[in-house]
């Protein structure tokens, strides 16, 4: 087999095959063995038929044409594998001659993977929250363990502030019905959770003892346009008495002193702000970079092929869980339509992204060498429990390298960005990034490579899979 592949207008290239008359002579049997299973000829056995007399009796027309259906694809699979084509979508077929019998040759059209360039990507501006804790959340923390932990009510001879417990006689109708679940006599509520509808807390906010608060509120469902109706007595107003927060309450918590358990709140804060900062910054910054990918340049194809690839993800790990995908929509709520526009919403995210940041390997010459590509192969035998050269001969075969290879030179790329952002907080302050390490990991880069940057990784790990086919096969 040759074959040749020129580049067409439309992010679209020709795959012209040669295949020789011997080698497609073996699809043809093939095709015939198949035909003797269907075929019924007198002094034969089902499957037995020699080829000569299928020929001499039905012609060769119907196997041709059955090697074309079932050969074909192999061969453009293989062509697509040579020549390391970025396909992303399925090919459109042509016989240009063997039509009829002798070698066959075939050009397949298929649209692949654009190249496009982006710019402002080396000094991108990314707001992310305040990595520092401030004074007055360590203060709220501690206040919400001295409720919970001592914490006692009573009745306060005042008007009724966010935080104060309410008791109130309550009744709400809808169109002349009572609602269940809100008519009630003592009812204990806290103003400020909003656990029923915004009305209620403005209500009860500056209301004391004794007052007969009546309004009405919107209804919670947007189709009902008939407006709730509240008729409350307000017979106390509590407060929330904290225990004094000092030694002997910190004693309490198993702590040696009021001091002791502030520095924990403290750094138990700290760490839980910074991973979550850190998650922030990673997808920030990785929807920063897609954005620099016009719309307009990306092709539907693209799209497409990465819903499809995410579809497939959220199946496998459904059933993987023991979880069908009619269970998962009814667990959700959600129906087939709304998942898969979702999918295909955060595909073409996921798209620009690729797309964004193979133009900055390609702008910034972030190639990965041979070392890197070694050092990965490590890495990932480590996790699987394999050799690396295993790793290396399974992805090789299924054709996987090239996308292995970009996977890592994407999180380089992310990377390069990830150390020329400039961090900023909601007030438009400048972030230090090393406020965002951890101080037991001696300053040690955190890991910048976000989801949708396809990590080499599990490009190996699916490597590792004999049920994992070459992306042009597929097509």
């Amino acid at each position: 087999m040759n074959s040749t592949v020129e580049p067409l207008e439309g992010n679209q290239v020709k795959v012209t095959v040669e295949v020789s008359e011997a080698e497609f002579d073996a699809d043809l049997d093939r095709a015939f063995r198949v035909l003797a299973r269907e075929v019924r000829l007198p002094g034969f056995r089902p499957g037995k038929a020699p080829r000569k007399v299928l020929e001499k009796r039905i012609g060769s027309g119907y196997a041709r044409e059955q090697a074309f259906q079932d050969g074909l694809p192999t061969y453009y699979a293989l062509a697509v594998k040579e020549h390391e084509v970025d396909v992303i979508s399925p090919p459109t077929i042509d016989i240009t001659d063997g039509r009829d019998d002798g070698p066959v040759t075939f050009e397949a059209i298929v649209e692949v993977r654009p190249t496009v360039e982006v710019s402002g990507y080396e000094a991108l501006t990314v707001e992310i929250p305040n990595p520092v804790v401030s004074d007055e959340e360590i203060a709220e923390r501690i206040d919400a363990m001295r409720a919970q932990n001592g914490g006692e009510l009573a009745d306060a001879d005042r008007s009724a502030n966010e935080g104060d417990r309410v008791v109130i006689d309550i009744t709400c109708t809808h169109e002349g019905e009572p609602v269940a679940g809100l008519t009630a006599d003592d009812y204990v509520y806290e103003i400020g959770l909003g656990a029923v509808v915004p009305e209620l807390d403005e209500q009860l906010t500056g209301a004391s003892a004794g007052d007969h608060l009546e309004f009405t509120a919107e209804h919670p469902d947007p189709d009902e346009e008939t407006p709730l109706e509240f008729d409350i007595t307000v017979n106390k107003v509590q407060e929330m008495i904290l225990p004094v927060a000092d030694d002997e309450w910190a004693k309490e918590q198993d702590f040696d002193s009021m001091e002791a358990l502030t520095a924990d709140i403290t750094e138990r804060m700290s760490t839980a702000r910074r991973y979550q900062v850190q998650s922030a910054r990673r997808q920030k910054i990785a929807d920063a970079v897609g954005a620099l990918v016009d719309d307009e340049t990306l092709p539907d194809a693209l799209i497409d092929m990465e819903a499809d690839n995410r579809a497939q993800d959220l199946v496998m790990r459904l059933q993987a869980q023991g979880i069908e995908f009619g269970q998962y929509l009814q667990m959700t709520g959600q129906s087939q339509e709304m998942v898969l526009a979702e999918l295909r919403s955060t595909a073409k995210d996921s798209a620009k992204l690729d797309l964004a940041l193979r133009a900055i390997v390609a702008a910034e010459g972030l190639d990965v060498s041979d070392g890197e590509l070694d050092e990965e192969f490590e890495r990932v035998a480590d996790r699987l429990q394999r050799s690396a050269e295993e790793v290396r001969e399974e992805l090789v075969e299924a054709g996987q390298l090239p996308a292995v290879r970009a996977d890592l030179a994407k999180s380089k790329a992310l990377d390069w960005v990830t150390e020329r952002v400039t961090l900023v907080d909601d007030n438009g302050d400048t972030i230090d990034p090393a406020s965002l390490e951890d101080p037991e990991d001696d300053g040690d880069e955190i890991d910048a490579s976000a989801d949708d940057s396809a990590a080499a990784g599990d490009s190996l790990e699916a490597g590792d899979s004999a049920d994992t086919p070459d992306q042009a096969e597929e097509a």
